[in-house]
Parts: C-alpha cells; sequence; structure tokens
C-alpha cells in the first residue's frame, strides 16, 4: 500500500509508521500518488491565529467573535467546541455552554495577512490556486501545473509542514480527483487531517450520505428532495439521468454526477497567472555545465508545454539557480517576441547559465517565462528565414 509520512514527507511502500523518522502520522492509499485535486481549509482560524499570538490562550477555549447581546460566534477553537458553541450561534448560547471561554474580538487585518502568508507558500506549488476564502483554497497539482518534481501527495504534505512552521497555525487536507471529493475529504479527522478519496471507492463512500452533503444542495433543495421521498445519495445513485432531469429540470444533471462522484468544474485561480516556470533540486550538488545544461533542457520543455496547454507565451526567459550555500541567483533576459517554443526557452537559457556556470557548485536549478500573454503573439515567423 502506498505510503507517505506526514512529518517527515517521505513516501515509502507500506507500513504503519515511517521507516525514515518513527512518525507515526502516516497516510496510505492505493491512489494515493495518482490523484491531484486538492483542497486545503485552516483549523478553527480566527482563533489558531489568535493564539499563536498569545501562548497564554493555547490550553484555554478561545471564542472569536463581538460579545454582547447581539454579537455572534466567528470561530470557536477546537476546545470552546467541545463544550458546543459553533460559528454563527448567537454569543450568549456559545457562553451558556462555555462559560470558560475566552472572547476575542475578530481582527481582520491580522487575518488577511497571515492568509496572505499562506498563499505565498501555495502558489509556490502551483499557480492554480482558487481561494474560497481567507482560510480555504483548492490546488491543481497535476503534473502539467505543479511547480515541483514531487507527486501531489507529497507536495501537500509539504504544503501543511510549511504552513505549521512558517506562519504558526495548522491546516487539513482533502486530495481527490476533482473538487467536490478533495473537499469533502479535507472535512474529515480535523484539526491537522489528511483525508483521500480515490476513484475506487467514491461511489460506495457517497451512498450513504445524506443528499444535503452534495455540492449545491442547500436546506431548500434538501427539503424539496426530501418531499419527494430523496434523502440519501444511494437513492439517487439507482435513479436515472432522465428521471433525475424531469423532477430537478437541468439541476437533476448535477445531482446524477455529483451522486456518482464526478465533477468536471475547474480549479480557477482569481488572479492571471504572471509567470510558468519549472525547476529541479539535486540529489547531489552539481558544478559541471554541461550536467547543468543537461538538466536544464527537460525543464525548458515542460515551461513550453505548459504554455501550449494555456495557450500563453511570454515575453521574459527566467533562470534560477540556488547555490550550495542556498544563495538563489535569478537572471533573465527580455525576447524581442514572446515565445511558448521550448527551444528558445532553452537557448536563452542557456547563455543565461553559461555566465553563472563558473565552477560553483548548485543545488537546483530552473527556467520560467515571465510577462506573459497571449499566445496567438507568439514566435512570430522570420521573413528572412533562419
Amino acid at each position: 500500500m502506498p505510503a507517505l509520512c506526514r512529518d517527515c514527507c517521505r513516501p515509502f511502500k507500506s507500513g504503519d509508521d515511517c521507516p525514515r523518522c518513527g512518525s507515526v502520522r502516516v497516510i496510505a492509499h492505493p491512489e494515493l500518488f495518482d490523484l491531484t485535486i486538492a483542497h486545503m481549509d485552516c483549523d478553527a482560524f480566527y482563533a489558531s491565529v489568535e493564539k499563536r499570538d498569545n501562548p497564554a490562550l493555547v490550553d484555554r477555549p478561545l471564542i472569536v467573535g463581538h460579545a454582547g447581546g447581539r454579537g455572534v460566534v466567528t470561530t470557536a477553537c477546537y476546545i470552546a467546541r467541545k463544550y458546543g458553541p459553533r460559528s454563527a450561534m448567537p454569543m450568549y448560547k456559545a457562553l451558556e455552554l462555555c462559560p470558560d471561554a475566552v472572547v476575542v474580538p475578530p481582527d481582520m487585518a491580522k487575518y488577511k495577512a497571515v492568509s496572505q502568508a499562506i498563499r505565498v507558500l501555495l502558489v509556490q506549488a502551483t499557480p492554480l490556486v482558487e481561494p474560497l476564502s481567507l482560510d480555504e483554497a483548492y490546488l491543481d497539482l497535476s503534473p502539467e501545473h505543479r511547480l515541483r518534481e514531487r507527486p501531489a501527495a507529497v507536495l501537500l504534505a509539504r504544503l501543511a509542514r510549511a504552513i505549521e512552521r512558517q506562519v504558526g497555525i495548522t491546516i487539513s487536507v482533502g486530495l481527490s480527483y476533482n473538487k467536490f471529493l478533495a473537499k469533502m475529504a479535507s472535512d474529515r479527522n480535523k484539526p491537522r487531517g489528511f483525508s483521500v478519496i480515490g476513484r475506487a471507492e467514491a461511489v460506495g463512500q457517497l451512498a450513504g450520505l445524506p443528499v444535503a452533503a452534495i455540492w449545491g444542495v442547500g436546506a431548500a433543495t434538501a427539503a424539496r428532495m426530501e418531499a419527494a421521498g430523496i434523502t440519501t445519495i444511494s437513492q439517487l445513485q439507482k435513479m436515472a439521468e432522465a428521471d433525475l432531469v424531469a423532477r430537478f429540470g437541468k439541476f437533476g444533471r448535477h445531482l446524477f454526477l455529483m451522486a456518482r462522484g464526478e465533477d468536471n468544474r475547474p480549479i480557477t485561480p482569481d488572479r492571471p497567472a504572471k509567470s510558468v516556470s519549472n525547476e529541479t533540486t539535486f540529489r547531489h550538488d552539481m558544478h559541471r555545465p554541461a550536467d547543468l545544461l543537461a538538466a536544464l533542457l527537460p525543464l525548458a520543455e515542460k515551461v513550453a508545454a505548459r504554455l501550449g496547454k494555456a495557450g500563453l507565451a511570454g515575453h521574459t526567459v527566467v533562470l534560477k539557480m540556488k547555490t550550495s550555500d542556498f544563495r538563489v541567483l535569478t537572471r533573465n533576459h527580455r525576447l524581442s517576441e514572446p515565445t511558448r517554443r521550448a527551444d528558445i526557452i532553452m537557448r536563452t537559457a542557456q547563455s543565461l547559465l553559461e555566465r553563472e556556470a563558473d565552477g560553483r557548485a548548485f543545488r537546483l536549478i530552473g527556467v520560467g517565462v515571465a510577462d506573459l500573454c497571449s499566445g496567438d503573439n507568439a514566435d512570430p515567423p522570420d521573413l528572412f528565414g533562419p
């Protein structure tokens, strides 16, 4: 059974604990390294930030919100939740359930800054990050989009570890083959969860859930379905698409697909990509120009393939190198015309590389294209020939 240690982020063949570091925080699943769509959700986000900034609150039940007669709970920490307080609950009711809770007013400017710090880490893994709010987002970690040469599951574990170490809060993640199931997975085993839903098990796991678990089914729709005698997803799975469309119109097709674990919604970032790049970290430091050049070629080809798939091109080729003492060098060259051709990217990057490959040892190399534009304007033919 493919397995992954969530502490040292190393994959291994099977087992209940990590053979490298001994951790029992292990995720194992038959499809672990085949799934690429992820959802991350910060654990009790506002409360976690407040506890990070005030260690005296770490072991206390904490509620973030405005106290007073009409105040409501914005977030309750997991300690407080054991007593019943929940988001959107009237504050007076929450304090009746948990009278020892500490109430802290929300600080939205601080939460936005923390959210941005998390976003900086996410986009280092993939440019396809779709935020849903300050504390949750979808990520497309497909091979053609991810920026690191590691399986999606490994990248996701490394992101969770980086956020915990660098930002100081924890997240829960879900990994699957579409958005619906990735979000469903991330809701399990919180806090610090890592859950997987694979293709082989999706229909079976969905069968026992209420129809309200389907994305897009709100309280009114669920009540309408219950009035029609439909309360579980297993009932939907037994119904023909035509029957569902007849009952619920276009939404019937949505129900038919979701009940079978099918969700074709793309992950749509809220900002356009500014660059497309790829990089690799060497097992051993390299210093020979020929070796560095050989490592650069497949990266240029991957960048060109991603540009082509996205219908993009770029005006500037960027070379990134990290020395053995972790100094990062970035060199760039602006082209006279935008390109998405691998040979042009490679030729330009080679010229930049030759100026830096002076015998120093490097542990990482990468290449990218910036100043993006439509691919329709790329690589005009040379009227005078090659």
